[in-house]
């Protein structure tokens, strides 16, 4: 009987290698191929979502800013409006707003309900945007936008953005847009749901890595969609598939350990751009994406980490500036109503008793006799000084402010000034001013008459917050080519707290509702203002015995 023998055929070296190198580089490696590239897509469109959540978040933001603003701004105008006492004033001042105001079409006042329906209609069939307010007669204050530069406004942080961004009224009227075409908006439309969810980003359509996303606004009443197109899908997702397949096969002819950091170095930068993508959703606007850059990184990351770190330092500045403006809104706010409030307390008092007065003098009906007119022109001429005062320290204020104070100094005996101070003093209720200064005193170099104001200020202080029948006591020595000069008066102890806010303006130790004394509040604070334009220091000091301003000028040179 015939033996076969069944061997199996040699390999040659090259087949065996092929045959390894598939088995254990190419098949586990196209499975890691597959395996990354889907994980890619995977984050890619994660990040797709997200960021189209960022841009729909964003322009909702703008949108907010941008009518509250407007908001804020037409109410300062029609407050403004009320203290026009004529017509003709009101128009020109309407004019000249209607001008300056950005975007603004025309500013109007109608005087009925219907009136403003009317003109609503109006500007929406003109595809305008209309802002109202009633002010205090009954009437509304209306500005008409023009739409033409809104794109630029609220898409000024937007333009390296490629997504398609609509922005729609009640109706889906089309009131503002980035990269607008009509077939794609067309297309978008029809895929909007018609019951949509309220303030909430909300995810619509059938592809999954075509992400868009709406968010409906309820006050004021509009929609925002961000529609991500085939062109920022593929640029994303397919043109990035084919790029790390292409560098997996690569890596497979080069070697596995070129693979092994390829796919390290590229987990690890994805990762760096999740969690910065996570810390800007989380309101951290500082966060920066650094890479771990090699010449394994893809180009296509390295671009979205500088994209990434551009616009979120472009949001930080935005938030900071928003920041800012918010607070320096608020300091003109407050500085408006202190204003007001020292307008009402402390020029209606010396107002009513001028009035007073000089309609006593006019009375024919009645014999006034000569100590009764000496009398009454005295009280006229001392509240009309008290209202030149007032006036005098409101015009200091800009002065101050702006750092244009202007002094001449020159070589000042601290004793004259001080006895030239007491002169202009206009009450002392009772209270004695001692003054303690040495024969050898140094004379200063100042502005005489801002350092007679200087200690008119202090003195008045003292005199309205002391004690009853407690002196004053003025202090004077040198220390270290200074000249030290402190004004103490008996009171209450003044918390710490307060204590460092009095040289602000409009800052008073009894408040609106408790005052006692009359000021305006400004006294210490031009009492800064004129010591440190003359190069001095002021500081303020209080215990339990009192309270102790000390005011440091230099000393002029021997001769």
């Amino acid at each position: 009987m015939k033996k076969y023998s069944y061997g199996l055929k040699k390999l040659k070296i090259i087949e065996q290698i092929a045959i390894v190198f598939f088995i254990a580089v190419v098949f586990p490696m196209s499975i890691s191929g597959f395996i990354v590239n889907n994980i890619n897509q995977q984050s890619l469109r994660h990040q797709l979502r997200e960021s189209a959540i960022l841009v729909a978040s964003m322009v909702s933001d703008e949108m907010d800013f941008l009518i509250k603003t407007n908001e804020t701004t037409l109410a300062q105008i029609a407050d403004s409006l009320e203290y026009l006492p004529s017509k003709k004033q009101k128009n020109l001042f309407i004019s000249d707003i209607t001008k300056k105001y950005p975007n603004c079409e025309k500013i109007s006042i109608v005087h009925s309900q219907k009136e403003l329906e009317t003109l609503t209609d109006n500007a929406r069939s003109n595809e305008q945007t209309i802002l109202s307010t009633q002010m205090k007669d009954g009437s509304f204050l209306v500005v008409v936008f023009n739409t033409n530069n809104l794109d630029s406004e609220l898409f000024k942080y937007l333009q390296d953005e490629r997504r398609q961004i609509y922005i729609m009224d009640e109706n889906n009227r089309l009131v503002a847009s980035h990269n607008f075409t009509p077939d794609a908006f067309k297309e978008t439309l029809d895929l909007l749901p018609k019951d949509m969810v309220d303030e909430n980003p909300v995810f619509f359509g059938d592809e999954k890595n075509r992400p868009i996303v709406y968010i409906k606004r309820t006050n004021p009443n509009f929609t925002i969609v961000v529609n991500t197109t085939e062109a920022i899908k593929k640029r994303a997702i397919i043109d990035n598939r084919v790029k790390i397949i292409l560098s997996v096969l690569s890596a497979i002819l080069a070697m596995m350990l070129l693979i092994g950091f390829y796919i390290y170095y590229l987990y690890i930068n994805i990762r760096q751009l999740f969690k910065a993508v996570i810390a800007l959703s989380k309101g951290n606007y500082q966060r920066q994406i650094r890479l771990l850059t090699t010449s394994f990184t893809p180009y296509e990351i390295v671009f979205l980490a500088n994209e990434f770190n551009n616009m979120a330092s472009e949001i930080h500045k935005s938030y900071v500036e928003l920041k800012r403006k918010n607070i320096e809104l608020k300091e003109l706010n407050e500085f408006r109503s202190n204003l007001i409030d020292t307008v009402s307390h402390e020029l209606r008092t010396p107002l009513t008793s001028i009035q007073g007065y000089t309609s006593r003098l006019m009375r024919q009906d009645i014999v006034i006799d000569e100590e009764t007119k000496q009398k009454s022109l005295r009280i006229i001429k001392e509240q009309s000084e008290r209202l030149n005062r007032l006036i005098e320290d409101l015009l200091t204020i800009p002065d101050i402010e702006n750092m244009r104070l202007r002094t001449e100094k020159t070589n000042v005996n601290i004793d004259k000034v001080l006895e030239q101070a007491i002169l202009l003093l206009r009450k002392r209720d009772g209270h004695e001013i001692i003054v303690n200064i040495p024969d050898d005193f140094p004379v200063v170099i100042a502005d005489k008459g801002r350092l007679e104001q200087v200690f008119v200020n202090l003195f008045e202080n003292a005199v309205k917050y002391s004690f009853p029948e407690t002196p004053i006591i003025v202090n004077c020595y040198s220390e270290n080519n200074k000249a030290v000069i402190t004004v103490t008066n008996q009171c209450e102890k003044i918390p710490e707290k307060k204590l460092k806010t009095l040289f602000e303006k409009f800052v008073r130790l009894d408040d609106n509702m408790t005052r006692t004394t009359r000021g305006s509040g400004l006294g210490l604070f031009i009492v800064k203002g004129l010591v440190e334009a003359m190069e001095g220091e002021i500081s303020l000091n209080s215990d339990d015995k009192g309270f102790c301003v000390t005011v440091v000028l230099e000393c002029a040179e021997e001769d």
